[in-house]
């Protein structure tokens, strides 16, 4: 028989609730342990892999819950084992657990409205765990060897502190059990707890203080709309992470349960998207990652001069099934550092004083050098990428699965590749980073001008294809310079740019809101068209809530607001399904009456930029209402 190979956790049927960098995940039941995910985690280690709750007599009944924010969720038993023989149940438990940067606590209350007072063994069973995150994703998580000493537990630099008043503490097998025998007196109810500390020295990253939404009277006229927003905003704060060395500059961390840390791309749409309702993320996420911005050619860490980093870790990430190994550090992104200059330009229309633009002038030459220098990677005239390493991230877009690039027929392009969206972003920082320049009364202005008109003159040379499906611009050139011609999603990242006129925005958006990639729930990542076509692949065929916002965002800016609502009703639409919490991707399958989204199993929640995508969508449905 052959052995079935690790899989990554399903995470679509769990709950979570978080405050960066912990989060907890667990069952509705508040069961954790009952799948490979549940745990708790602080940073890139699950200190705990398992929680139960146990009354001697009874089993416990879940018959509900309620998370009214991030960070608490309710969980609520029935006690019938210990109940009269009467049908309204009279004995419950209530559950409150709740997550704060480095600490969980739960609060239990037993209530009776039994006219006689009852006596109650309740344990907690704790299952230390300290895997490294990295190895729960992969399905292949071990299970360290770790030392209580009476108060604390810890393997390595991980540690967590218990605090339990009233409790026997013991361990036994493998785990740590919580006794308490109490005395619950007649139609009344009696409450005990615990609690955890969590240490980890090695952590890159620290919570940020909490921020309310800059427009709170910015209420959405569709009452669905502002419960997307609502929950979307409060994720977002449970997202705020900051680094140690500059703890008041914060920055979106990209999504639980995996991207707890710093993404530049992630961090930078996320900002963009959200805006309007937390300028101040822009200015802070532009300084961090302005004080990691590359200063030297470092082909194992994918760094250049001028360079925006991809991700910030503990470690080393290693994914040894796709043989990936990526330094704590890491460059291997082609889009970040163009998006930087955007955001950048984005935040002083906003109203960024001057001296905090100026304050950044010198990474924004950094970035623009970087993007004019050393972009193009193989000389093809285009900025393109090709992991040098070979052990860095093949695909170095959005779309960074290895198979994100491929041809109507199915074919997997060759690199170096020249992503379509990256020379639009390219040229939008080109010309709004020469705007800087000559607000600031620096020179070098005009020279980035036309630099952006001469890749705008070759674009339209180079990238645009007809097939089929209709005329539109390919989603990249391959290493031979041919323009690999799939209709993707890709196009809608173009809109707004200014890399192409009026008219062939309006063909892309024509393309974006038809049946091959409207699903009816957001923009397909890839045509229904292309034999590649999947529903359920990650970036074949799914809808990511971000990427169909993008486009929404692009068509606001080039005054398609029709077709902007449109696609912002389809998101509305799959937030109602998912509960207003959207996930990081979901199926591309064809919307059918009655029906909801389906889930992508493996797809993370909250992620800043899904969340973030709320704000978009909010402006372009209240613009046609």
């Amino acid at each position: 028989m052959t052995a079935t190979p690790p899989l990554q956790p399903l995470l679509d049927a769990a709950l979570v609730v978080l405050e960066a960098p912990t989060q907890v995940w667990s069952d509705a039941a508040g069961r954790v342990g009952t799948a490979p995910v549940h745990g708790v985690y602080h940073g890139d280690v699950r200190h705990l892999r398992g929680i139960s709750v146990e009354v001697r007599g009874t089993e416990l009944e879940s018959i509900g819950h309620a998370s009214p924010d991030p960070r608490r969720v309710r969980f609520t038993d029935l006690l019938r084992g210990l109940d009269d023989a009467s049908a309204d149940p009279k004995l419950r438990l209530d559950r409150e657990r709740s997550v704060a940067s480095g600490s969980l606590s739960e609060t239990l209350r037993v209530s009776t409205s039994l006219p006689s007072p009852v006596t109650v063994e309740l344990s907690v069973r704790l299952t230390p765990d300290f895997a490294p995150l990295q190895s729960v994703k992969a399905g292949a998580a071990e299970e360290p060897e770790w030392r209580w000493d009476g108060a604390t537990c810890r393997h390595g630099d991980a540690s967590f502190s218990l605090r339990a008043p009233g409790a026997a503490v013991e361990k036994a097998e493998g785990v740590l059990v919580l006794r308490w025998r109490i005395e619950v007196p007649a139609r009344g109810a009696s409450v005990l707890d615990w609690s955890l500390a969590l240490h980890d020295p090695t952590l890159v990253v620290t919570s940020a203080p909490a921020s309310a939404p800059e427009h709170p009277d910015a209420v959405p006229a569709d009452p669905r709309a502002a419960r997307w927003l609502s929950r979307a905003d409060a994720d977002l704060d449970a997202l705020r992470l900051a680094l140690p060395e500059h703890p008041a500059d914060a920055f979106y961390a990209a999504g639980a349960p995996w991207f707890f840390t710093l993404f530049g791309r992630d961090a930078i749409w996320a900002a963009r998207l959200a805006l309007r309702d937390d300028p101040g993320i822009a200015a802070s996420t532009l300084r961090v990652l302005a004080r990691l911005q590359g200063t030297k050619k470092d082909a194992s860490t994918a760094e250049a001069p001028g360079k925006i980093p991809h991700e910030l870790r503990s470690g080393t990430l290693s994914l040894p099934n796709e043989g990936v190994h990526l330094p704590p550090l890491y460059y291997g992104t082609v889009d970040a550092t163009p998006l930087w200059v955007c955001l950048l330009a984005d935040a002083r229309e906003a109203g960024l004083p001057e001296h905090e633009v100026r304050a950044l002038l010198p990474a924004l030459r950094g970035a623009l050098s970087w993007m004019t220098e050393h972009g193009d990677a193989s000389g093809s005239g285009f900025i393109d990428y090709v992991d040098e390493s070979g052990h860095g991230l093949a695909n170095q877009g959005w779309k960074d699965s290895g198979d994100s690039i491929q041809w109507r027929d199915g074919t997997l392009a060759e690199g170096p590749i020249a992503l379509s969206e990256v020379q639009a972003y390219a040229h939008e920082a080109a010309v709004r980073g020469a705007d800087i320049l000559d607000a600031l009364g620096e020179g070098g202005g005009d020279a980035l001008r036309a630099w952006a008109e001469n890749l705008r003159r070759r674009f339209r040379e180079r990238f645009w294809v007809t097939t089929a499906e209709g005329r539109y611009p390919a989603i990249a050139l391959d290493a031979h310079g041919a323009a690999v011609d799939s209709l993707t999603s890709n196009i809608g990242h173009l809109l707004g740019t200014g890399l192409l006129d009026a008219d062939e925005e309006r063909e892309c958006t024509s393309l974006l809101t038809s049946p091959a990639l409207s699903s009816g729930y957001g923009i397909r990542t890839l045509s229904t068209g292309a034999s590649g076509y999947w529903p359920l692949s990650y970036h074949g065929g799914s809808v990511w809530t971000h990427d169909s916002a993008i486009a929404v965002h692009g068509m606001l800016r080039s005054g398609l607001g029709e077709p902007a609502a449109v696609i912002a009703r389809q998101l509305l639409d799959a937030a109602e399904g998912f509960d207003y919490r959207v996930p990081e991707l979901h199926a591309g399958d064809e919307r059918v009456p009655g029906g909801r989204p389906v889930p992508y199993p493996a797809a993370c929640r909250p992620q800043a930029w899904s969340a973030a995508a709320a704000v978009v969508c909010a402006r372009a449905l209240d613009a046609v209402s």
